[in-house]
């Protein structure tokens, strides 16, 4: 068979000229490989690409493409130009859920490539911004047989449209020392809860889980997530002394008061004369900073768990949003503690799905109805922590303030055992 001449690309080119990797130096291979079986189809997708970018428009449509019993994970792909570029006239994308903490043995990612050599383009993403692995380039009639391949090696279609999307969650408790609960754990049994939710969309809009095991959210948990799970703990830093001196010694006094005294957010971090370090930790934020850096002489403290943020999410409909704290802290130990993270998340989902209006994020539904009216909804009590902006005027009623304030401490007194009901 007579080989199709190559389209010309010359403003694709230019893409490759940069320091960074380039996803089209990747379609290049996979067009210019001997033992391609889909030369034609990267060539055409080439050949369509150089086409939008000479014309400043994109060419491809929408519609509707699924596999049995599923209602979404598939991303439709129909071009507008297939009469000039056949080939590549259906271009559908699997969401393929990843497994959880982003684990992978090299037999799998051997079998997932040569799956999608045999009914896609070869072209995968290893993950997208929605986390899950995208496997780009698939024509309508080869969705079905290359989801029941990637189904029988053990991996499900991720979430699409207003539906709970496909959650992540960082490497966490299997390799980082600062991991204060088991991300994969919390990960996989909330999403096997309400997978349904994933696979028929009935929500008002998307839903997003991510469980990071520390502050420093590696999974951009706080400003992605519907509902984040961040890891953090409510005792003192842990301080090797004697490493403390080693790093000083090694640094300097200067640069250790620079990199890590002074960086300190809320400046609760002094060095002695003799090198050993001080830390007010009622003043800590859990920032981390201090922790990355001197990464043998701190450490977080033992009494940890994870708070929960809800509503992080990009531009919609009024603008970036970070996650607010709606539990301050929770235990992550027994099945218990698991069982009822989830349960919660559940309660937030309903709420969602009976309240936020089409097409608005959680995020947004508490921003127009207010946090009060959420809280309450949830049962869940205030708390000084879930404050997005202290109080900036000095003209304060300190009757109200000193009333509420001593309901707070009484209560948390009261959870920590120290006051005693009256019989």
């Amino acid at each position: 068979m007579t080989e199709k001449p190559k389209h010309p690309t010359p403003n694709l080119d230019q893409l490759e000229d940069g320091p960074w990797p380039s996803f089209i130096t990747g379609i290049k291979q996979l067009r210019d490989r001997d033992d391609s079986k889909n030369k034609d189809m990267m060539n055409d997708l080439l050949g369509q690409l150089e086409h939008s970018y000479q014309n400043k428009l994109g060419y491809w449509k929408g519609g509707t493409v699924s596999v049995f019993s599923y209602g979404g994970g598939i991303i439709p792909r129909f071009s507008e130009v297939a009469e000039k570029f056949p080939e590549s006239k259906e271009f559908h994308t699997l969401r393929i859920q990843p497994p959880a903490g982003l684990h992978y043995t090299t037999d799998v990612l051997r079998k997932m490539c040569d799956i999608w050599e045999d009914h896609g383009s070869g072209l995968i993403a290893f993950h997208g911004q929605s986390g899950d692995i995208m496997f780009q380039g698939c024509k309508t009639e080869a969705v079905q047989p290359a989801f029941d391949e990637l189904n029988k090696i053990g991996f499900d279609l991720g979430g699409a449209g207003p539906a709970l999307r496909t959650a992540m969650s960082c490497v966490g408790h299997a390799r980082c020392e600062n991991s204060c609960y088991d991300e994969q754990k919390a990960h996989r049994e909330t999403i096997n809860e309400f997978l349904d939710e994933m696979h028929r969309p009935a929500l008002p809009y998307k839903f997003k889980f991510k469980f990071s095991g520390c502050p420093n959210d590696c999974v951009n948990a706080i400003h992605r997530a519907d509902f984040a799970v961040i890891g953090t703990w409510r005792d003192d830093i842990k301080i090797n002394q004697d490493e403390v001196k080693v790093y000083v010694e090694e640094v300097g006094r200067k640069y250790a008061n620079d990199s890590v005294i002074n960086m300190c957010p809320t400046r609760a971090m002094s060095l002695n004369d003799d090198n050993t370090l001080e830390i007010d930790n009622e003043s800590c934020v859990r920032c981390m900073h201090c922790i990355n850096v001197m990464k043998k002489a701190l450490s977080p403290g033992d009494d940890k768990g994870a708070a929960i943020l809800i509503g992080g999410k990009r531009s919609l409909k009024v603008g970036d949003l970070m996650g607010i704290v709606i539990k301050p802290f929770i235990k992550l130990e027994t099945d218990e503690d698991y069982e009822e993270l989830v349960e919660f998340a559940g309660e937030c989902m309903d709420f969602f799905a009976e309240n936020a209006l089409e097409h608005e994020r959680i995020g947004e539904t508490i921003d127009r109805i207010g946090l009060p009216a959420f809280l309450e909804a949830l049962e869940v009590d205030p708390d000084p922590n879930m404050v997005n902006h202290p109080r900036t005027s000095s003209y304060v009623r300190t009757d109200d303030f000193d009333e509420e304030s001593a309901k707070y401490f009484e209560r948390k007194a009261r959870e920590a055992g120290l006051v005693v009901a009256a019989e």
